[in-house]
């Protein structure tokens, strides 16, 4: 878990950003109805779970620097022992204080009636715009109601900030609690993809892959995928964000399975590729091997001071060097780079931030100029090169189509270069070929 010290740093850090004579505030997620009286799992906003680590619906926190009765106010349910006996256990205020840090609580019922009082005096207002279309009214209105009473004294806000940016800065970088909480994550997901490769065999259906991934998940008491698992067998691997996972796995065809779980809000996000018989093809080996030397050669392009986009083009390089001297591409590697022509097989880019969220916050690029920016220790990111040759491909020889593979590994930045989080889930092709015929666990 992250420990309460490092919410109460970040809120700190958050209120030194801001310009003077601001304050701040930002809402969590409410509950939301899947339908007739049954809500969905329920999942905290990332920004509100990264400031406050409170986890439940319906709360709003405020940040108020330099006020005598306390910075953080923190707004949510109060305990009812009548609907705890329904829902469960649920913190109430004075748990807010004694548990999440908070100087003061209040019930989430007055909190647009008491954030006039909140605002008053202060220049500026922090808050994530356009995020709630409910926060950005109730800011608007608090604001209003403060403009009325200005013969009185009182000095309402003048300015608007986006705290969004402030949040999403600060989160790129993992301190080692937040790591450790990703490698646990990455930890039971690398099982999972194991116990999928090492349950696998002809006739089964994506599904029951699937509910192995699933069960393993749980069974290290991580309830919360990341994301929607894709369990892709065949041509259905050559769909990016296919998961359906309905089909019957085929005798020849490979299986591309992209799954990670979540562990105290951090996400993992791990795809391999493999056969579903045990055995590559030759023609399944050389384009694996073509995305993996693709993958292999992006991993060493990360390290401090290098540029986000370099891990692509050294990517991007080696594949289409590959489909060339495979005859799947005709023409000078370079002319084939700058064209873009690559993009018939490979369509999406190598990689994205990782954190709370699987495709996670964080600027790309960055100055004036708007240059990609430079890869610093203690970030997080995927590379996930692939080859995606559809059924659909009629310009290429039949023995080709049908076959998508993707490769993707969690990596941090260090000080002297990166290290891959994901390496106990096997990818070279004798790593596969040895754990699904059971030569060990």
């Amino acid at each position: 878990m992250i420990p309460s010290e490092e919410f109460k740093q970040r809120r700190k850090k958050v209120m030194r950003e801001m310009k003077k004579r601001s304050m701040a505030l930002i809402v969590g997620h409410s509950a939301s109805v899947r339908n007739g009286d049954v809500e969905y799992p329920f999942r905290q906003d990332s920004d509100f779970l990264y400031l406050t680590g409170f986890d439940e619906p319906d709360a709003a926190a405020v940040f108020l620097p330099g006020r005598e009765e306390g910075e953080f106010v923190l707004f949510c349910r109060e305990f009812d022992e009548t609907r705890a006996l329904w829902t469960g256990y649920f913190a109430g205020l004075d748990e807010a204080v004694n548990q999440f840090g908070a100087d003061q609580a209040y019930s989430i019922e007055i909190f647009a009636d008491k954030l006039p009082e909140l605002i008053s005096g202060y220049e500026r207002i922090y808050y994530p715009i356009g995020g709630d279309a409910e926060l950005d009214r109730q800011v608007v209105d608090a604001v209003s109601n403060l403009k009325g009473k200005v013969r009185s004294g009182v000095r309402p806000p003048r300015q608007l900030h986006d705290l969004a940016p402030l949040i999403h800065e600060m989160r790129l970088y993992k301190s080692e609690a937040e790591l450790e909480a990703m490698q646990e994550a990455i930890r039971v997901s690398v099982r999972a993809h194991r116990r999928a490769m090492s349950y696998c065999q002809p006739g089964q259906y994506e599904y029951e892959v699937e509910a192995e991934i699933a069960h393993e998940f749980m069974r290290h008491g991580l309830r919360s995928a990341a994301y929607p698992s894709i369990v892709a067998g065949g041509n259905n691997a050559c769909v990016l964000h296919y998961t359906r996972n309905d089909a019957p796995l085929k005798d020849g065809d490979l299986l591309l399975i992209d799954a990670g779980v979540e562990c105290h809000g951090y996400a993992s996000d791990i795809t391999r590729t493999f056969p579903v018989n045990g055995k590559f093809s030759e023609e399944q080996k050389l384009l694996y091997e073509c995305v993996l030397k693709a993958q292999l050669a992006a991993i060493d392009a990360i390290r401090p001071d290098r540029r986000w986009s370099e891990p692509h083009d050294a990517a991007v390089e080696v594949l289409t060097r590959g489909l060339v001297q495979l005859g799947l591409l005709k023409g000078r590697v370079s002319r084939l780079v700058r064209d873009e022509v690559y993009k018939t097989f490979y369509m999406h880019k190598t990689g994205h931030w990782l954190g709370m969220d699987v495709h996670d916050v964080g600027a790309y690029k960055t100055g004036q100029e708007q240059e990609w920016r430079k890869f610093e220790p203690g970030m997080v990111l995927t590379v996930e090169p692939g080859l995606y040759i559809s059924e659909q491909c009629e310009q290429v020889d039949s023995r080709w189509r049908g076959i998508g593979i993707r490769i993707e590994d969690n990596i941090v930045v260090t000080e002297d270069g990166c290290r891959v989080l994901t390496a106990g889930a096997p990818k070279t092709v004798d790593e596969i070929e040895s754990l699904m015929r059971g030569d060990h666990d």
